[in-house]
């Protein structure tokens, strides 16, 4: 039996700071208003050159570095997201392809705010079976890219940011105790953020883009997700916590997907847990979805918040409706990483950008050279072959 350990962990936020006061300037709202009412202060918005992947690439960089693995050593990398940059290449060969983890499969995953677990649960299984040794598992978005900045149910929430995880097999018992994974598509139009849809479908006229699809920003029903949030995540914990055969009691930390302070409150009261039992990090990141909870392992790892053989719950909820919960003993203390060390895997990564201009340069310089493989051309080959053999074929009849 393996069990998958988390032995490295990393976050990246993007440096432009934006502050209640100055979403107050966008539309009628305040600092104290918001706070109130969410308990966020400032979030940070992804610069005009950052994107999903390289949020990712940021956090997963930090991730191997405390771990201090070789991107070469990583089987399956995940990328938790609901703002990639494309349908198809998915974020996640991206962030394999800048990071030079060449051995690495890669995909993304889409559970919204509870994509985080998933991908946590979905990489362990897969070292629990033996199929992989090292993964990594990342939450990340850039949700300030589609925001409606005039609708102030959502706008004040959201955030950009990118966490990550590097799960390591291990014969020895630990790391993902259990886990919970659930979904009610009943309520998907609670919390929505439709496909882009760039061209109308003939048949259907260009009406079809008014149908809801032309609008690609979050629309979300608050009360309702509120009132569905404070009773399946206080449900969830207990489920996973039983499954790892612990109490409460026994759990000396709960990381919960960054919502609202409000909804944690809620559930604080509703299991009769002290609010110091919770990590909370809202204030200074905002609601990052799949990134909250990586993030938020992070800072609490930076404030002294766990120790070894502690018992974590990770816990988060979102569009789909989906909710996720898993329990992790906390059982590594990481490798201390030298400053020459840190700029040998900056100038690896400067390599892997390089390798990767190359491979596509050759294989731009190839296809001039070998011709397209089209089906047009393949068809002439045929033909031109099949004139040959009838040519030769008189020849050997006429002599």
């Amino acid at each position: 039996m393996k069990y998958a350990h988390i032995v490295g962990w990393g976050a990246y936020l993007p440096k432009k700071v934006l502050t209640n006061d100055d979403i107050a300037l966008m539309v009628e709202t305040s600092d104290e208003w918001i706070y109130t009412r969410t308990g966020i202060r400032e979030r940070r918005i992804a610069g005009e050159k950052e994107t999903t992947a390289t949020l990712a690439f940021e956090g997963a960089a930090r991730a191997l570095a405390v771990a201090d693995i070789h991107p070469s050593q990583v089987d399956l990398i995940v990328v938790a997201t609901s703002t990639p940059e494309y349908i198809f290449p998915s974020t996640a060969s991206r962030v394999q392809d800048y990071l030079g983890a060449h051995r690495a499969g890669a995909f993304d995953l889409s559970a919204a705010c509870s994509g985080f677990v998933y991908g946590l649960d979905m990489a362990a299984q897969a070292i629990a079976t033996g199929s992989i040794k090292i993964a990594i598992v990342i939450g990340a978005e850039t949700l300030s890219r589609v925001m409606d900045w005039e609708d102030r149910g959502t706008c004040i929430l959201f955030g950009d940011g990118a966490g990550a995880v590097v799960l390591k097999g291990s014969s020895v018992p630990g790391g993902l105790l259990s886990s919970t994974l659930r979904s009610d598509g009943s309520g998907g139009e609670l919390l929505t953020l439709p496909a882009v849809y760039h061209n109308p479908v003939p048949m259907l006229g260009p009406e079809y883009l008014q149908n809801g699809h032309g609008d690609n920003t979050i629309k979300m029903n608050g009360r309702e997700v509120f009132r569905f949030a404070t009773k399946v995540v206080s449900d969830s914990i207990e489920v996973v916590v039983q499954k790892a055969g612990l109490t409460l009691d026994d759990v000396d930390l709960i990381v919960p997907h960054q919502a609202n302070t409000r909804i944690i409150e809620a559930v604080a009261k509703r299991l009769k847990l002290p609010m110091d039992k919770f990590f909370l990090n809202i204030e200074q990141a905002g609601n990052t979805s799949a990134a909250s909870i990586p993030i938020a392992l992070v800072d609490a790892i930076h404030a002294g918040r766990l120790h070894p053989d502690d018992n974590v719950v990770f816990v988060g909820f979102g569009g789909g409706l989906t909710w996720a919960a898993g329990v992790i003993k906390w059982d590594v203390t990481p490798p201390q990483v030298s400053l020459a060390d840190r700029e040998w895997q900056r100038a690896r990564y400067i390599w892997a950008r390089l390798r990767s201009r190359i491979r596509k340069l050759s294989r731009r310089i190839g296809a001039r050279l070998l011709g397209s493989p089209t089906p047009e051309a393949s068809l002439r080959d045929v033909e031109k072959r099949g004139k040959g053999a009838r040519v030769q074929g008189g020849k050997g009849e006429r002599d």
